[in-house]
């Protein structure tokens, strides 16, 4: 699952400040209330690109506005804020070209028109990122207890115990809506996959693929173990990190077959970004990304992946994790890699990185990731992986936001990164490089951020002639 892909024909272009036509529908006015997608964007050199090195052309915005229609009744392309407009999400066509064959021309020559800001071919993305092993273990009888315990949650839950009001969002594969840790704990989502196996060639995709809808079912098992280590019961496994935050699942990822016939997620880049953006426009705190395209996927120059969209999530206020991946190596998996975000690998048992755990100076701590008994489809399973190491950092920083809304103060992904960072254990091996600060401390990362906002708020009554008493020492 870790060779080249990308959706044959489709390609993602952002136009500049200015430039996006009025006419070009949104894709969710077009699959969900017949509207007609454009056959020109401007009817001058982009349309002649398009048809000369791909035929006829198909184009959509790919966001929808943060406003409805009831709230600004202007054309869908001027409904957009002015946050939206500067990340960049309110400028982005998804194009679907007839002629794949010219799609590497095709993207050098738009991305030389000055009105193109970026262009990039519309890749695949994958969860797991690849094979993270478990160790042969017996689910009923492992001891799980080493979770908790090296990154303090229970302690942690105890001091800080989460507020309903601060939300999760979960971008993966679904997850399971009737499984009994998890039924009770979900906000309404959404299924944003929209696939179409003719244009995914050499992956075999299985279920419900093509119709983007409201309904985020799991048909792989990989977002509800996710789910589980943040928002379960705790009725046959223990109660999840975050506490009483809530949890808003979204469906970026389908299922395909992968080797052995084991089913992974893969989602194109374009569904990955559009439920992002609405999940942030739903007002999630915190987002877990356990999935990722490596660099080595991308050619030199391209655009990194989900840019924009991180950006519009950090300018919203919302917290960023991501899994790092799971190759072993020093690579930069995106959006792990994007600044801003979190980025999370994996420890086992002796609190040394797991062998599996990708490396780099973008990783900012580790958290348990291998032989996690967490949520399955129906029941439960024991997971391994970075994928499940961020989940546990995603509820932790749900605690933070709890924390920081109790006590009235703003809290963002870059200071909750900074928090986490310096409250981290060291790993209980020596040299250990590419992993960042070492490991998760749930309980020391309350502690300090209740230390940082009492440092502010004493600033904030210190005469202006009296010393800062940090500078000082």
């Amino acid at each position: 699952m870790n060779t080249p892909r990308t959706v044959r024909g489709r390609l993602l272009l952002t136009l500049k400040l200015g430039e996006m036509p009025e006419h070009v529908p949104g894709w969710r006015a077009c699959t969900h209330h017949g509207a007609e997608m454009a056959e020109r964007i401007d009817g001058g050199v982009i349309d002649r690109l398009l048809r000369h090195h791909g035929g006829a052309l198909r184009a959509v915005r790919l966001h929808s506005a943060r406003q409805p229609r009831s709230a600004r009744a202007v054309p869908g392309a001027y409904r957009f804020d002015e946050v939206e407009q500067i990340s960049g999400v309110a400028r982005v066509l998804r194009v679907q070209v007839r002629d794949p064959a010219g799609m590497p021309a095709l993207l050098q020559a738009l991305a030389e028109l000055p009105m193109v800001e970026r262009v990039t071919a519309n890749h695949l993305s994958h969860a797991p990122f690849a094979d993270a092993p478990g160790t042969v273990a017996d689910l009923r009888t492992l001891d799980h207890t080493w979770v908790r315990q090296c990154a303090r949650i229970d302690e942690a839950l105890r001091y800080e115990g989460g507020d309903p009001a601060v939300v999760l969002g979960l971008a993966d594969t679904g997850v399971s809506l009737t499984h009994v840790e998890l039924a009770s704990r979900l906000r309404a989502g959404f299924d944003s996959v929209d696939l179409d196996p003719e244009t995914v060639g050499g992956v075999t995709l299985v279920g419900d693929y093509r119709r983007a809808g409201e309904r985020p079912q799991d048909e792989v098992g990989h977002g509800s173990g996710c789910a589980g280590i943040m928002a379960a019961l705790g009725k046959g496994m223990p109660p999840g990190a975050a506490g009483a935050c809530g949890l808003t699942p979204v469906r970026v990822l389908g299922a395909a077959l992968g080797p052995g016939d084991k089913r992974v997620g893969v989602g194109a880049l374009d569904n990955i970004d559009a439920g992002m953006k609405r999940l942030i426009d739903l007002g999630v705190k915190v987002i877990n990304m356990s999935f990722g395209t490596p660099e080595s996927m991308l050619d030199a120059d391209a655009p990194r992946p989900h840019e924009e969209v991180v950006r519009y999530a950090l300018a919203r206020g919302v917290i960023l994790v991501a899994a790092s991946g799971n190759s072993g190596l020093s690579e930069r998996y995106f959006p792990a890699a994007l600044p801003g975000v979190i980025a999370v690998g994996a420890i086992e048992r002796g609190l040394g990185p797991a062998s599996f755990s990708t490396r780099g100076g973008h990783v900012a701590l580790c958290a348990p990731g291998r032989d996690i008994r967490t949520c399955g489809i129906s029941g439960y399973q024991l997971a391994s992986g970075t994928s499940f190491a961020a989940p546990h950092v995603a509820a932790v920083c749900a605690l933070l936001a709890s924390r920081a809304q109790r006590r009235a103060q703003p809290l963002d992904s870059v200071e909750a990164r900074d928090i986490l960072i310096a409250s981290a254990r060291p790993f209980a091996v020596a040299g250990v490089t590419g992993c960042g600060a070492g490991v998760l401390d749930a309980l020391a990362a309350l502690r300090r951020l209740d230390a940082d906002i009492d440092h502010r708020l004493r600033e904030e009554d210190r005469p202006a002639d009296e010393p800062d008493a940090l500078a000082v020492a």
